[in-house]
């Protein structure tokens, strides 16, 4: 005979009396409870329905991951074979009682999830020996915990971050059922409190906080492309350059950059009324992946009215250089580096350049990219006391002019200017762009000028360009710190802040 089912009686809160609210504490969500905790009822919905997936997914790479252990591991106690006979974690998902999330001014997103599963796995381990076998049962499985993840550093290539660090706040409550022939084995005096902490000890051990698992996701160095090493470059001269001019010789002059680098090109002189100029020029050029950017060498022929002409170029891929090895190349400049065009078989002269790539050594490199000790140290060869300095702008706020808003960064550093690209309509812009100067000395004694500009979009506004802000960096203290990462305000504006990263990488 079914039984009727009754639908249970809803009362208001105020109406329960203070026993029964005493009761109901434990399983208020802690969002109620706590005001920084946010509610993630999407992310439960998400896991109801992709529950019975996921399910499968798990137990499919739990049982991969467990094969080649269990296979290295009974050989040791003289057992035939330890297999699972089912491997089900159940058809009650995990639950999400809230998600507090910490903001900070570093390259990372913290989380910290309060998770609760009561579930119904279906686990049996069935284990043979000296021609026995025994099945061991999981049942009733609960798990509390507290965990801390952290995703860092976030990077601008796809998931967006490089490693996931996982800790457990507080130590983990589990509980669960342990069946032997049947048997449940939790219900023998004194197995059951001993197993429990047992698990918590060992679980504490290994990820109590400030203890960490460590999942690299992605290559820190390449993901956020950072410096890896320095190309020298030393421009000695070209020979047999084709005139321009139809009156006199050309005068040439070699800009040379780095591909996929925002960097501005870098010019010899111009060597006057001269077909076989001669420079010994040097340069130091920050490399961040050898392995796909190359040199681009383009000789010109200086105008003193109108457009400078292109004499011919050429380029050196980076990954065609031994490194620590220096090299002189002479190499016959062409009109592009189309292979397919006639014009290429044309003698335009060439030019003749000595190259060394310098890497930082693996023992200069930190572990974490993201460690405020840190230093990336610059190669050998670079001068006595010299090294480079990085400037990361990342973002401004509460930033506003009287007739536009549309800002980006101008950076004045030894007579060189340096600008962001424009952010319109907006007084918290983020650039998150990346800034080097190769120096021969510690800038002790330097300071940074970073100015907030906004230029307005309109032509013949009255107020094309206004200040926003500025903020003056002495830049001392990042020569002994190495890194600082802070939040600066900035002068004559009311309520302004630009946040700046600046790292020096010493040679010593």
């Amino acid at each position: 005979m079914l039984k009727k089912l009754i639908d249970p009686v809803i009362r208001p809160l105020v109406e329960r009396d203070s026993k029964s609210l005493q009761q109901l504490l434990s399983e208020i969500p802690l969002w109620v409870k706590c005001p920084d905790y946010d509610r993630v009822d999407w992310l439960n919905k998400f896991l109801e329905y992709m529950w019975p997936y996921l399910d499968k997914a798990i137990c499919r790479t739990a049982k991969d991951i467990a094969a080649p252990i269990i296979a290295e591991q009974i050989p040791k106690y003289k057992i035939d074979s330890v297999e699972f006979e089912t491997l089900s974690l159940g058809s009650l998902p995990p639950t999400f009682q809230g998600m507090k999330v910490y903001v900070t001014e570093e390259k990372e997103l913290i989380m910290e999830p309060s998770i609760k599963w009561a579930g119904n796995p279906n686990v049996t381990v069935a284990v043979k020996a000296f021609g026995l076998k025994a099945t061991v049962q999981v049942v009733d499985l609960q798990v509390f915990a507290a965990p801390r993840i952290t995703l860092k550093p976030l990077v601008p290539s796809f998931p967006c971050f490089a490693n996931i660090f996982v800790s457990l706040m507080e130590k983990p409550h589990v509980d669960f059922g342990l069946k032997l022939f049947g048997a449940d084995l939790m219900s023998i005096p004194g197995l059951y409190r001993f197993v429990q902490e047992t698990i918590k000890d060992q679980v504490a051990n290994m990820y109590l906080w400030p203890k960490t698992l460590e999942v690299q996701i992605l290559d820190p160095s390449k993901a956020m492309k950072k410096p890896v090493g320095v190309l020298h470059v030393k421009i000695l001269r070209a020979m047999n350059l084709k005139k321009k001019d139809l009156l006199g010789a050309s005068d040439p002059y070699v800009k040379l950059k780095l591909t996929e680098s925002k960097l501005p090109s870098k010019k010899t002189p111009v060597r006057h009324k001269n077909l076989n100029p001669e420079w010994n020029e040097e340069f130091n050029m920050v490399v961040k992946d050898p392995e796909s950017q190359a040199l681009e060498l383009s000789v010109y022929d200086w105008e003193q009215i109108g457009k400078h002409d292109k004499m011919g170029m050429n380029v050196i891929p980076l990954k065609d250089l031994t490194p620590d090895e220096s090299k002189t190349m002479t190499l016959n400049l062409l009109k592009n580096m189309d292979a397919n065009d006639a014009q290429n078989d044309k003698d335009r002269g060439q030019i003749m350049v000595e190259l060394t790539y310098k890497p930082f050594k693996e023992d200069e490199l930190p572990k974490d990219f993201e460690d405020n000790d840190a230093a990336h140290k610059v190669p050998e060869g670079t001068p006595p006391g010299g090294g480079v300095l990085m400037i990361i702008v990342h973002e401004a706020q509460d930033v506003e002019g009287k007739h536009h808003t549309n800002p980006y960064v101008k950076i004045l550093f030894k007579g060189e200017e340096r600008k962001t690209k424009q952010v319109k309509k907006n007084r918290d812009p983020r650039w998150g762009e990346e800034f080097t100067f190769v120096l021969e000395e510690p800038p002790v004694n330097d300071r940074l000028h970073m100015e907030v500009v906004s230029t307005s979009t309109r032509i013949g506004l009255l107020h094309p360009k206004e200040t926003l802000g500025y903020v003056d960096i002495n830049l001392s203290d990042v020569v002994s710190n190495k890194r600082i990462n802070e939040k600066y305000h900035l002068i004559d504006s009311k309520n302004g802040r630009l946040q700046v990263e600046l790292q020096w990488r010493t040679a010593s």
